[in-house]
């Protein structure tokens, strides 16, 4: 009888146990849309938000269209590569874009889609360092500025906070993976509404009270000050941060793999791009709109760091510290495919290495937190990673060139070039069919455009190394 009840109660352990996994035998999924919007949201609208009042003011009201354009770009194409999540035919699921794209488009696309993700990804955390020194530095200058003048010289280096941001986040990043950091992805996107929010209301304030500036159809003219050349330039560059602002393909199928299974996976996935999309666009038009009305062709790159504003100095205070609260999680969305993809690699190279597969929990007192592991491979890399790109941020302190260079070289391969070439393949479209050829006219045209927003970057970074 005992040994009838202890079979019954091994029985159910198992049963338990296996109630707990995914149909991969991975650990069950428990994200929602609502977490999935959390997630986007806080790796789509970071502080690029607040260039694009400056990115407006090159092509003047008429931009309006090309931020609508690119967000509805955005939604088509991160729609197509929802639809590459799981194989139609086996159902398998690919936990990585590298890994669709392998499924879909084999090995030389699979390097391809690889390189241009993951120098996305690492080129995001080197910008999101630049602008969180940046902020901290304009919360000393906004203090500096309200107690001496408005002409004091607040001159101080970025590189003490960018090395503080560095240290921050290595602790952080000891987050084992992107599921476990939900509860990071709200306060991002919490924040990152705030500080936008403050910028467009002070933008607001600016024109309402009659402060707002000369605006126009096409925006910065020709003259003394600017030749047709540069004109043209800063229009690219213009396009280079909008696409940036636009863009979250390189993550979506990471997020997509957080959520619960269910015969609707795809769905799901489609509202959240709806959902994600039309918020951080309406977003962006308000933030854009309001910022270029107060400022007019002389708005600023960053229009919470550029010092448009002086006061109410506390607010741009709180708004620079939310950007930075911003930056910590955003940093942590982008950063963590990174870390999988090199730890994944490591375990499957040497899966009895203690250093590389040992987790040892937290202990305190005589209670053991699960939830918090140290782990000496994850430790070791993680640490190593953050140092380098601290190193570089460093050595790149310019703000809209980064923004304009990470928007242009990702824009076209990510966003549009692999999914729309993914789901050719995977909804078997044949050629010069009248849908192929509508969605390689799209890929052509993307194209084109990200090539001149390339070249106005690299413009860009000449200029800033001239005047610097």
């Amino acid at each position: 009888m005992m040994a009838s009840e202890s079979g019954m109660g091994s029985d159910h352990r198992v049963a338990e146990a296996v109630a707990e996994l995914d149909d991969d035998d991975r650990p069950k999924r428990v994200g929602t849309e609502w977490t999935a919007c959390a997630l986007v949201i806080t790796a789509v609208i970071g502080a690029g938000v607040l260039s694009l009042a400056w990115s407006l003011a090159q092509f003047g009201w008429i931009g309006v269209s090309a931020l609508i354009i690119f967000g509805i770009v955005t939604l088509y194409t991160s729609n197509l590569l929802a639809e590459c999540y799981r194989c139609p035919i086996t159902a398998k699921r690919n936990y990585t874009y590298m890994q669709a794209a392998k499924a879909n488009l084999g090995g030389k696309m699979y390097m391809a889609c690889g390189l241009a993700q993951y120098s996305l990804l690492i080129g995001l955390t080197i910008g999101y360092t630049i602008t969180a020194g940046i902020s901290m530095v304009a919360i000393h200058k906004s203090n500096c500025f309200h107690k001496k003048g408005h002409g004091a010289s607040c001159e101080v280096s970025h590189i003490p906070y960018m090395i503080g941001m560095g240290v921050f986040e290595i602790v952080v990043s000891q987050i084992p993976d992107i599921g476990e950091m939900w509860w990071l992805s709200v306060m991002a996107t919490i924040t990152s509404f705030g500080y936008a929010s403050i910028g467009a209301a002070l933008a607001f304030s600016a024109v309402i009270s009659g402060h707002g500036k000369r605006t126009s159809l096409t925006g910065v003219e020709i003259g003394p000050g600017i030749t047709a050349a540069q004109k043209m330039w800063r229009m690219f560059r213009a396009i280079g941060d909008m696409m940036l602002c636009s863009s979250y393909s390189a993550i979506l199928i990471e997020i997509q793999d957080t959520l619960k299974s269910s015969a609707s996976e795809i769905q799901v996935m489609k509202k959240v791009n709806m959902i994600s999309v039309s918020t951080t666009t309406l977003f962006y038009l308000i933030c854009a709109c309001f910022g270029y009305a107060a400022f007019g062709n002389n708005a600023h790159g960053n229009m919470l760091t550029g010092f448009g504003f002086y006061e109410p100095f506390w607010l741009i205070d709180l708004a620079n510290v939310f950007i930075v609260m911003h930056l910590v999680g955003a940093y942590q969305v982008v950063a963590q495919p990174v870390f999988g993809a090199v730890e994944s690699e490591m375990k499957r190279r040497w899966p009895r290495s203690k250093f590389v597969n040992a987790e040892y929990p937290i202990r305190i007192g005589k209670k053991n937190f699960n939830l918090i592991s140290i782990n000496l491979w994850r430790l070791t890399w993680r640490s190593m990673f953050v140092v380098m790109v601290t190193l570089l941020a460093m050595a790149l302190p310019y703000f809209n060139e980064v923004l304009a260079l990470l928007g242009a070289i990702s824009y076209w391969p990510l966003t549009v070039y692999f999914p729309v070439n993914m789901y050719i393949v995977q909804k078997k479209i044949d050629r010069w069919t009248g849908r192929w050829v509508g969605l390689q006219s799209l890929n052509f045209v993307c194209l084109l455009v990200a090539l001149a927003a390339a070249c106005g970057s690299m413009e860009g970074f000449a200029e800033a190394l001239r005047s610097s």
